[in-house]
């Protein structure tokens, strides 16, 4: 996709689409998303949409990977410069950008489309968030359900948190970057845990330190699983547009009952695929998750193997050291199964320390 030749991503936010919602009698909605970015300057963003589900919601009852969403309709698009806002309220700003879909002012969004906007020039200081306003009608309407960025939709005059509307898939911006790095995950990934507008999930922390001449493309997602991306779908396209890519899969495949053997060939053909592309794969152990005695058993295997066994792989990093209760239960979670802010301190510290000299190759 030529996209990916002119952009990379401008914020640590996690993206993607997770599940979808009804939208009764496909009325017009307003919505807002506020995205923190990470390099200021002024640049042409343009901002990049699917229309597929990337991963498994829950137990894939409902909403699952590589499901199509139907027909709707982008009606408007604005975009403008926010410099505070939190989980509860935003202040709206004075200046809307119009953007625009090869010139015109609506998009209608087929299934399974993966698509852009025109370029638009926006001047955003470090730590500003950018405000995406979509008006937007259509019956059936992807959406992030566990998104902890703050979102909101128009309601009876006034703004109000929600989650029921549809995410940019990337943040794109048009600036120089020596690597282009995804992060490739679950919840942990994605950043749940952690405070809401916070940005001190693991990979946010390791972001900072390493600094803004790399750009970072948060792809977790929550109940997301090795699965999802070994079917080789959006999810995984998305990541294979990156020079490096981080992995961490594996807590979602143990508590829906994959077999340890199962878990073991999707890690490695994740792998295999990337290495086909010619990314270079970061691999993490399965984290800490207060497993059960019997899934202790299968979470020790696959570790192990991660350990001495995975194939095609630059570096392989053992978050479990830093985040287990302690030596005699490393399956416990010290600072919780979705890592708190202390704990993605500590594991994105420890991560910059091992993997910048693989990064920096």
């Amino acid at each position: 996709m030529e996209y990916f030749k002119k952009y990379s991503s401008n914020t640590l936010a996690g993206s993607g689409n997770q599940f979808f919602f009804y939208n009764e009698n496909e009325q017009q909605t307003r919505s807002c998303t506020l995205y923190k970015v990470a390099s200021g300057g002024e640049y042409p963003y343009s901002f990049l949409f699917s229309n597929t589900i990337d991963s498994t919601y829950s137990n894939g009852a409902i909403s699952h990977k590589n499901l199509v969403i139907d027909t709707w309709t982008i009606e408007q698009m604005l975009v403008g410069v926010c410099s505070r806002c939190d989980e509860e309220s935003f202040t709206y700003p004075k200046k809307m950008e119009q953007v625009l879909f090869g010139g015109q002012k609506q998009k209608v969004v087929n299934p399974a489309e993966f698509f852009s906007t025109d370029p638009v020039t926006l001047n955003v200081k470090s730590g500003e968030y950018i405000c995406v306003e979509i008006v937007f009608s259509g019956n059936m309407i992807p959406y992030h359900e566990e998104s902890i960025i703050p979102s909101f939709i128009f309601h009876n005059g006034e703004w109000i948190a929600s989650k029921k509307h549809p995410f940019v898939s990337m943040v794109g911006i048009q600036r120089p970057a020596k690597k282009k790095i995804a992060f490739l995950g679950d919840s942990i990934t994605q950043g749940i845990g952690t405070p809401i507008n916070s940005y001190e999930h693991w990979n946010a922390v390791f972001a900072n330190l390493l600094g803004n001449e790399y750009a970072y493309w948060n792809l977790g997602l929550g109940y997301g699983r090795a699965d999802d991306a070994a079917s080789d779908g959006v999810w995984l396209y998305k990541a294979k547009q990156n020079d490096i890519v981080f992995v961490c899969y594996g807590v979602n495949d143990i508590f829906q009952g994959y077999s340890a053997d199962t878990i073991k060939k999707n890690l490695q053909t994740i792998v295999d695929k990337l290495h086909e592309f010619g990314i270079c794969v970061i691999i993490q152990t399965i984290p800490p998750f207060n497993y059960s005695e019997e899934q202790r058993g299968k979470w020790q295997e696959i570790n192990n193997f991660i350990k001495c066994e995975l194939k095609n792989v630059e570096l392989v990093f053992d978050c479990v050291k830093y985040l287990a209760k302690n030596d005699s239960e490393p399956h416990m979670a010290k600072y919780g199964g979705h890592p708190d802010s202390d704990g993605c301190k500590v594991w994105g510290e420890a991560l910059f320390e091992a993997a910048t000299k693989v990064i920096e190759k």
